[in-house]
């Protein structure tokens, strides 16, 4: 384990020291991390699944996915908490993501007959929702218009927040064996857990952003304690809602709404009440608390990566199926692309927009870290080697499709 701890702060500082150069070079981290991993898992073969397969990497894939969706909800641009374009938005989570989910189950169903419908369901869950690590850049280029990259962002920000109670489920029904609970049992908890997960969120992420801005205000906080206290907000969410039988998930992501809209109201009001120049400081302030949050979120992802590098090696060595690509293929193209493509028809976004937001859905953070909890949860056998190959496939036909291949988009995005 200090080995490959070694390894991967290595390869992190010396892709550190090279982002602009392999920026140019169109070798995103990634790239980088995936390839340092997979080197690393080529020398160390032989306990890979015993280090993939332990309680602290599934207790740190918990932690970092808290953090990430925490992150996701504060990253929502445009005043609204469903952006800008907020009917765009719904009609891509609430119509084109339960399809695709829908879809991903019986392409699974077709490909692997073998397999339970809960697993399927979890495949599902852990391959459909989008992340923009892997193509960050895709998102924040000025070639796509404003209302793309909007419901783009505001969507990977959604998506797993929304999945991952689905997912937390299907886990159990597959056969969880870190809860004692039967899948009925599952399924008469799941509205209570999630009704605390969002009371737990909303007051959690109000009472923290209220608390901070009077501090701001009152010149108690240095900017480091101001910092270190959004960076602990998802974690004391977390921890404190699976404390009290809630689902920890929901709840990250829910505070992170409700901090980033009181954020946002309590600057409003400053600026109403007209405290001038002191004021905007103050606000100013309180924006850069983030910082060191979207730094450690940014290392969080970046070891992740590396991860999947070393689970390379073990979904290789287990064996990559025709059927697992074929499935990934589908997954990253027709599986969402076609939803996203009806859900938006009769919308204000022309044909070309509507292909680019179905056709720019990458796969990363979310996918892995969803992966890793099946792949240690699940009894080892069948399902639990199928779900970590698939979430290997998935990700690095990801990398490929959105992050390498991200300039033919880029042209298709300027064509008018």
């Amino acid at each position: 384990m200090n080995l490959l701890l070694l390894a991967a702060a290595v390869a992190m500082v010396v892709r550190s020291l090279a982002a602009a150069r392999l920026d140019r070079w169109n070798l995103g981290a990634p790239v980088v991390m995936v390839l340092a991993g997979a080197v690393v898992g080529l020398v160390n073969e032989d306990s890979i699944a015993a280090v993939l397969n332990t309680d602290a990497v599934q207790h740190a894939a918990e932690i970092i996915l808290a953090v990430l969706l925490f992150v996701d909800a504060t990253e929502v641009r445009g005043g609204r908490l469903w952006g800008g374009y907020p009917g765009l938005v719904a009609r891509v989570l609430l119509i084109a993501l339960p399809v695709s989910l829908a879809l991903a189950a019986v392409l699974g169903w077709l490909l692997f007959p073998d397999l339970p419908w809960a697993v399927l369901l979890l495949i599902a869950g852990v391959t459909v929702p989008t992340d923009f690590a892997p193509a960050e850049r895709l998102v924040r280029d000025r070639a796509l218009s404003m209302r793309v990259r909007s419901v783009l962002n505001v969507e990977s920000g959604y998506n797993d927040g929304i999945v991952s109670p689905l997912f937390l489920f299907a886990l159990i029904l597959a056969g969880d064996r870190t809860q004692e609970r039967s899948p009925l049992d599952a399924l008469a908890t799941a509205l209570p857990f999630a009704v605390k997960a969002v009371v737990a969120g909303v007051v959690l992420g109000s009472v923290l952003a209220w608390l901070l801005d009077r501090a701001h205000h009152a010149g108690w906080i240095t900017p480091q304690s101001g910092r270190i206290a959004v960076l602990l907000a998802p974690l004391l969410t977390y921890t404190a809602t699976v404390a009290i039988d809630g689902n920890g998930f929901v709840a990250s992501f829910v505070c992170g709404i409700a901090f980033r809209y009181v954020h946002r109201l309590r600057k409003a009001r400053r600026v109403h009440e007209g405290h001038g120049d002191r004021a905007e400081v103050r606000a100013d302030a309180l924006s850069k608390d983030l910082h060191l949050l979207e730094d450690v979120t940014t290392l969080l992802t970046t070891t992740m990566w590396f991860v999947v590098g070393i689970a390379t090696v073990l979904a290789f060595s287990v064996g990559v199926t025709w059927q697992v690509v074929v499935f990934c293929a589908g997954v990253l193209t027709v599986v969402r692309v076609g939803p996203v493509v009806l859900s938006l028809l009769g919308s204000r976004l022309s044909a070309r927009e509507r292909l680019l937001v179905g056709a720019l859905g990458p796969r990363g953070t979310t996918t892995i870290v969803f992966g890793l909890l099946a792949f240690n949860r699940l009894p080892e056998g069948p399902a639990a080697d199928t779900i970590l190959v698939i979430t290997v496939v998935c990700v690095l036909g990801s990398v490929v499709l959105h992050g390498m291949g991200a300039k033919p988009v880029m042209v298709l995005a300027n064509r008018r």
